[in-house]
């Protein structure tokens, strides 16, 4: 029997973990820490990585063509998953709103999130060889693109909606319904067509469906997108929300759908990860958050609460996204560099000190760069916030260095489970 001591012992050490969970489910906690151990790379001290500060400003004067490539008239949306949805030049958000006629603005709003949040969820690496062919298009769509593609018809199709009389929609139970089997089926996949992680995706997809069931507070009408009543509550026809509001209602909700290796005392921490020169008070030395996944997310839901009238403050409160393509553009154009080139010829682990470092530096660096590609265009911040320096931008710039260099393939080798990268 426990004694009213011992349980009031478990108790607090229990809060003590959920506290040191609550810290690093923060940006600022990303940025502090990805900064100190840019700093430390700056010294000479990483085991794995050095910087050349002297080349940021040609990788900034890239990313500046690449964007005005992109948007001659710089009018750069959000890095989001809409822009996949567009893959091909095909508006398909016209598509799904046709569908929704005469639905009010919040019930728009739930649809687009559970959409989004849906097809993020599903947004880690494809591989090489898999693709999806779009049957009214005849586009054969690969990578990030193809999977918002695959994932929006799947959308279409109802299947992750447990009501046939309301399709378009993501609930509890039809998320939990996803078999391998399904998902694999309407994402084409087959032994001449794999896709990396599937299992993964789908485990992450029934846990989603659990964790709605399981907090009615945060997900209204046992939905994702019932996120958008409980943000904007009480707010009357003058909807704000702001960026990282919009994060934290989602570290806290998705908390536990996340791969329980990471956590503290049983408290999962998601995207966060050991490194031995990452400190922080109490529970929280040793680990470096970066909550890609979860950012990703929080960019995609934005235009969805823009749509339904809500204003959307603080966006740069978010980091930039710490994959391989940001991070690619940083080692491909020199600023970071492999102490020993041989280390891009293994196979690495997203817990892996090598990854953890370079994720962080990438968020670091990011920041440093952001201001340098709006002074090549001459945008402000407010014109042109990190959303739109990653959409431009970043992303885009990576992905054009890794297709010249090694056909699109990252410059590190890393295993994927489907949940981070």
């Amino acid at each position: 029997m426990t004694s009213p001591a011992n349980a009031m012992n478990t108790e607090a050490a229990c809060a003590y973990s959920t506290g040191a969970a609550v810290q690093l489910r923060t940006t600022t906690a990303v940025r502090q820490r990805s900064g100190a151990l840019l700093a430390r790379a700056r010294r000479g001290e990483s085991d794995w990585l050095t910087v050349n500060d002297a080349l940021l400003p040609q990788a900034a004067m890239l990313v500046a063509e690449v964007t005005l490539a992109r948007y001659p008239d710089l009018k750069i949306p959000y890095h989001s998953r809409w822009r996949h949805f567009e893959a091909g030049m095909v508006n398909r958000k016209t598509q799904l709103d046709a569908a929704l006629p005469g639905r009010q603005p919040e019930e728009q709003a739930r649809t687009h999130i559970d959409l989004a949040l849906v097809s993020v969820l599903l947004d880690a690496g494809a591989g090489a060889d898999w693709a999806y062919a779009e049957a009214d298009t005849g586009q054969v769509i690969t990578r990030s693109e193809g999977l918002g593609v695959a994932s929006f018809h799947a959308f279409m199709g109802g299947l992750f909606s447990s009501d046939p009389a309301r399709p378009l929609q993501a609930d509890a139970k039809g998320l939990q319904a996803v078999t391998v089997e399904s998902l694999g089926a309407a994402f084409q996949v087959g032994p001449s067509n794999p896709l990396v992680g599937l299992e993964g995706r789908t485990a992450l997809l029934r846990r989603l469906g659990l964790a709605v069931q399981a907090q009615p507070d945060l997900f209204a009408h046992e939905r994702p997108g019932g996120l958008f009543d409980t943000l904007t509550a009480g707010q009357g026809d003058h909807k704000t929300v702001a960026a990282h509001g919009v994060l934290a209602l989602l570290l806290q909700g998705l908390a536990p759908i996340w791969p329980a290796q990471n956590a503290i005392d049983g408290v999962p921490l998601g995207d966060c990860w050991h490194h031995s020169a990452v400190h922080g008070p109490g529970l929280t030395e040793g680990w470096m958050p970066f909550h890609k996944l979860s950012q990703w997310l929080t960019y995609s839901l934005l235009e969805p609460f823009e749509w339904a009238g809500v204003t959307v403050t603080g966006l740069d409160a978010l980091t930039g996204l710490p994959e391989y393509r940001n991070g690619g553009l940083l080692l491909d154009t020199g600023v970071l560099q492999l102490k020993d080139p041989t280390l891009a010829e293994r196979l690495w682990t997203a817990g892996d000190a090598l990854i953890v470092e370079w994720r962080a530096l990438t968020v670091a660096l990011l920041d440093e760069l952001a201001p340098l590609v709006r002074q090549h265009l001459g945008l402000t911040a407010e014109q042109m916030p990190l959303a739109c320096v990653l959409e431009g931008g970043t992303w885009a710039a990576g992905r054009v260095l890794a297709q010249r260099l090694r056909g699109g393939l990252p410059p590190l080798r890393i295993e994927s489970d489907g949940t981070v990268f």
